[in-house]
């Protein structure tokens, strides 16, 4: 039984403090800080994420009515919300960016967060998928953050890696950013598969990725022209309805991509209807096409993972800078409970441990017993043996 550090305080210890200090020093994100410590706001940070607190005053309090001291976490103290507010407004959300980037590479190079080897799609190339969530925001508090007439919002754009499902690739912008504009900025290595939505759709973009090698499996959007050049024989005893290879012809299209391409067409028995899929890989079968798209719905379901389990719908601080530091340090959160869920021996969902941690942040136990058996009591620790007091004119001694 741990008797010194908490369930929290075991899982902060996976942040190297030295890459930490680096980043602090690089970013100068201490200076003319006052006692304050980035340390102790990230701290504040990662606990108002788990703990799901939803104010600077439950964050603070938090910490500060915790069983026993704050030692254990590296800090001396729980933060004052206007403290831990001005630091969200002004300290460089780009420590967090450069910490949970340094924490996912040592994270991989240990070994795979993702699902174990079996139960992953997996083949020789790289697997990708792109893909934006927007996170609404209220104008009348962020009105830095217009993205229509009345409404607020920011974009998460996510380029993920299939091979550990956490992103390669991730950044925030406005909530009117186009998503392609994302995509034409990506520098992908040769071979890589990118799997998207149709809202990547762009003649100039399908050109330089198929003359650079990189392949991608996208739907077709409605009223592309293209010409027929060859029918393919569609597997049996499989969803495939149709496999041809098309030359896109309009002006347009012949001018930015005028290499050969494929449509797969595939029968989506759940909803009844034909799914025409776009790529520009010629070697692939049609259901190693169709299973590629189909993979797509891993960052899709990452996306509800964040935002289910952290602190990324209802915000602590209206400062652009506050709201990329949650954003960032949520990323944070999120990677360390990937680890968790990557290290437990235990058959339980990824959000079913999120809850339970966030019920016993503060428990002292060991943190790899725990995550392998959650329920089980601890040993009870024998009580230190009475004085007896006894009173004179009384029979019994009390205890």
């Amino acid at each position: 039984m741990v008797r010194n550090v908490s369930l929290f305080g075991q899982l902060l210890q996976h942040v190297s403090r030295t890459e930490f200090a680096r980043a602090v020093k690089k970013y100068g994100a201490e200076r003319a800080a006052k006692g304050f410590t980035c340390w102790t706001q990230c701290v504040a940070m990662i606990f108002c994420h788990l703990a799901r607190a939803d104010s600077l005053r439950e964050v603070c309090n938090g910490l500060a009515c915790c069983l026993g001291k704050l030692n254990h976490l590296g800090i001396d103290r729980a933060p004052n919300k206007s403290t831990l507010a001005y630091a969200n407004q002004h300290r460089p959300a780009g420590l967090y960016e450069s910490l949970f980037w340094s924490l996912l590479a040592r994270f991989r190079s240990h070994q795979s967060l993702g699902l174990p080897k079996a139960k992953a799609f997996r083949f020789k190339n790289r697997l990708l998928s792109l893909d934006s969530t927007t996170i609404s925001l209220c104008l009348q508090l962020f009105p830095w953050a217009s993205y229509l007439q009345t409404k607020g919002g920011v974009k998460v754009h996510v380029l993920l890696d299939h091979s550990d499902y956490m992103p390669s690739y991730a950044v925030i912008t406005e909530g009117k950013q186009a998503d392609v504009r994302i995509a034409q900025s990506l520098q992908m290595k040769p071979g890589s598969v990118v799997a998207m939505d149709r809202a990547y759709n762009d003649f100039t973009l399908f050109g330089r990725w198929t003359r650079s090698g990189v392949f991608f499996v996208t739907r077709l959007k409605e009223g592309t022209v293209y010409e027929l050049v060859e029918h393919r024989e569609v597997p049996k005893n499989r969803p495939i309805l149709a496999d041809e290879i098309i030359r896109l012809s309009s002006s347009k299209g012949q001018k930015a991509c005028p290499e050969l391409l494929r449509l797969v067409v595939v029968w989506d028995p759940e909803r009844e209807r034909e799914i025409v899929l776009l790529t520009n890989h010629l070697g692939f079968g049609a259901t190693t096409i169709a299973a590629i798209y189909r993979e797509r719905w891993q960052i899709e379901l990452f996306f509800k993972a964040l935002k289910q389990n952290l602190k990324v719908k209802t915000f602590i601080g209206t400062s652009e800078n506050a709201l990329r530091i949650q954003i960032w340090t949520a990323l944070i959160a999120l990677l360390l409970l990937r680890w968790l869920h990557h290290l437990s021996q235990a058959r339980w969902s990824f959000s079913n441990l999120a809850s339970m941690l966030r019920l016993n942040l503060f428990t002292y136990r060991d943190l790899k017993e725990w995550l392998d058996n959650p329920f089980q009591t601890p040993p009870e620790t024998p009580l230190p043996e009475q004085f007896v007091l006894g009173f004179a004119g009384l029979g019994q001694p009390l205890r």
